[in-house]
């Protein structure tokens, strides 16, 4: 069913006026409890599908945005980006896949320690945040992404991280990668426990290769 034309204005209003992206909920505070916020959404997506400017959700919050292709015709400056070491993207991808997770856990996956400064580069960016304390003796702060690190890299969720084999097959991994072999094997292995155990694990979970 079809949302009423003003619903779908005060959709848009609310998300035009807004300076980040906002959830259903957020958006439902704005307008109300009797306006269908989805069929509103899904109206407004196909109408700004295509156009220079989009409504696209990332995560479960949603945002307009310029349209990828015209991006660069709207920069009048060229900024230049600081590139991640390669410690960076490591430690990037083994959050983004394994979320929430400590600094021990990363450190076990790649094999070897991280400085404090490559965690504050990524949370500098905007791409990476503290997401509590895991409850085990010393309670280690633990990590995960942020809405941020979604938009960034054009990703609705992060079920459309891309695997291990697609990364390789676009030339985009080292074959012999020793950090991401290892995220690898590690799935492997809990997923093998899992199918002994036949009981959700609750680290398997958040390490996203289970619910996202």
């Amino acid at each position: 069913m079809s949302a009423p034309a003003d619903d779908v204005r005060a959709v848009e209003a609310c998300l035009f006026a807004a300076e980040d992206a906002m959830t259903v909920e957020q958006i439902r505070a704005y307008v109300g409890e009797t306006i269908d916020i989805g069929a509103a959404l899904a109206a407004l997506e196909d109408h700004y599908r295509g156009r220079g400017i989009e409504l696209v959700k990332r995560g479960r919050a949603w945002r307009f945005q310029t349209a990828p292709d015209l991006g660069r015709m709207l920069r009048r400056e060229r900024t230049q980006l600081r590139r991640l070491s390669r410690a960076g993207v490591e430690t990037l991808a083994i959050i983004a896949y394994h979320e929430p997770v400590s600094r021990a856990e990363i450190e076990s996956i790649r094999g070897v320690q991280i400085s404090k400064g490559t965690l504050d580069v990524l949370m500098e960016a905007g791409w990476v945040r503290p997401a509590g304390r895991r409850e085990v003796p010393g309670r280690p702060l633990i990590y995960a992404t942020t809405p941020e690190f979604l938009v960034h890299f054009g990703l609705e969720s992060r079920r459309d991280l891309p695997g291990i084999d697609e990364l390789k097959a676009a030339g985009l991994l080292d074959p012999v990668d020793e950090a991401f072999d290892a995220l690898e094997e590690e799935a492997e292995a809990r997923a093998d426990a899992v199918d002994e155990s036949d009981v959700p694990n609750e680290d398997w979970v958040a390490s996203g290769r289970g619910n996202v």
